[in-house]
């Protein structure tokens, strides 16, 4: 069993010392994608885009269920290169964020619009939205929040 085991160790790393003598790295190479390189590391060079808000967080304050809150988070490339908001995750399906799909070049401004529906939520609420975007960061945070008082019941 020793000898076996042995003789397969012996097998195994003159595999590895003959497989790994063979052929030139460089020419596996292809130029096109040294080329993809350089021009994605020249846009890098430029600076990555960078975002601001108006504000992070926003707070309805005390609302009565049923009722569609509505805010506007606007945003501020203060980058080099242009931003990119490529989704907008919500936290709960209640909460639906429209965003700016198009880039938004340094300097520029962008509207992010969130809804609430309050439909069968009561008391404290806490929404957030995920945006992934191309910031060096790649994902930011927004929020809501509030107070929803519940319908009257009629008994």
């Amino acid at each position: 069993m020793k000898k076996i085991a042995v003789a397969l160790a012996f097998v195994v790393s003159a595999g590895m010392l003959v497989s790994c003598g063979q052929g030139n790295a460089s020419s596996k190479v292809k130029k096109e994608n040294v080329e993809n390189a350089e021009k994605r590391d020249n846009t890098i060079n430029q600076g990555a885009p960078e975002i601001s808000f108006d504000k992070q967080e926003f707070d309805f304050g005390t609302v009565k269920e049923g009722e569609v809150v509505e805010t506007t988070f606007v945003v501020t490339n203060t980058g080099k290169s242009d931003l990119v908001i490529t989704h907008a995750q919500a936290s709960c399906g209640c909460t639906v964020p429209e965003w700016t799909k198009d880039p938004i070049a340094p300097g520029e401004t962008g509207d992010i619009k969130v809804s609430f529906n309050t439909s069968g939520r009561t008391n404290k609420q806490s929404k957030s939205v995920t945006l992934t975007t191309n910031t060096e960061k790649g994902r930011e945070i927004i929020k809501i929040s509030g107070m929803v008082t519940p319908k009257n019941k009629d008994a």
